[in-house]
């Protein structure tokens, strides 16, 4: 029986929101949190390698799966990518882009504004390495576009900034511009990464991704993180 989803905002936002937004305005009463919120300071930090977020495992995202709900996409009407202001300055005149790029790269080094000028990066998504950072696109795990069709549709800008922007959970990740692109917004049963090396990964992530910030899923995108699962040691 599908449950009904108490909108809010959720408790990973709590956290990173006030220093994304100096007034905060939140549209929708607060749920119950399912997590304990992340320390304030973490997200202004300069994040080194070493330090990406780990998603749960994949016992844990299977429990997290089952108490999605699941429903039918909802519409796009009012969608704009600007209603997700990105990339968010994160201090040391670093901005968001910048911080997982040092993060997820080898040998990163950075001019005096913070831009990664050389470094290396290997795409989890298709095994490419990268050389440049241009040739790096900072993924959204679950899409701006499908969060929105998944109930951040309700939410303010405010709330939509400090999804789009969050370093504390694996919703951001360094890959390869060209698979970024063939992904676009399209959920796991529609497209998964080439390399079904990583789809264990790849399915703890996005899982873990929506129970946090409390979003729905379709049957068929639910289906297919199961079989993902499932590849899972």
């Amino acid at each position: 029986m599908i449950k009904t989803l108490t909108r809010g905002l959720p408790a990973l936002a709590l956290a990173v929101l006030p220093l994304l937004t100096a007034t905060p305005t939140p549209a929708v009463a607060a749920p119950s949190p399912r997590l304990a919120a992340a320390p304030a300071a973490a997200a202004t930090a300069v994040v080194v390698r070493g330090d990406l977020p780990e998603a749960p495992s994949a016992a844990v995202a299977r429990a997290e799966l089952m108490e999605l709900v699941v429903e039918a996409p909802h519409p796009m009407a009012g969608y704009s990518r600007a209603r997700f202001p990105h990339w968010a300055q994160q201090g040391e005149r670093c901005d968001t882009r910048e911080v997982v790029l040092a993060r997820d790269g080898q040998d990163v080094q950075r001019d005096s504004e913070c831009r990664a000028v050389s470094g290396t990066w290997v795409s989890p998504y298709d095994d490419r390495v990268l050389t440049a950072a241009s040739q790096v696109d900072i993924d959204h795990i679950v899409p701006l576009a499908n969060a929105w069709r998944s109930g951040v549709d309700l939410w303010d800008t405010p709330t939509r900034k400090a999804f789009a922007n969050d370093l504390q959970g694996p919703q951001l990740l360094a890959v390869s511009a060209a698979s970024n692109r063939s992904k676009g917004d399209q959920s796991p049963d529609q497209w998964s990464p080439p390399s079904r090396a990583y789809w264990c990964t790849y399915s703890r992530a996005w899982t873990h991704i929506k129970y946090t910030y409390q979003l729905a899923v379709t049957e068929p995108e639910r289906d297919q993180l199961n079989t993902m699962l499932d590849t899972c040691p």
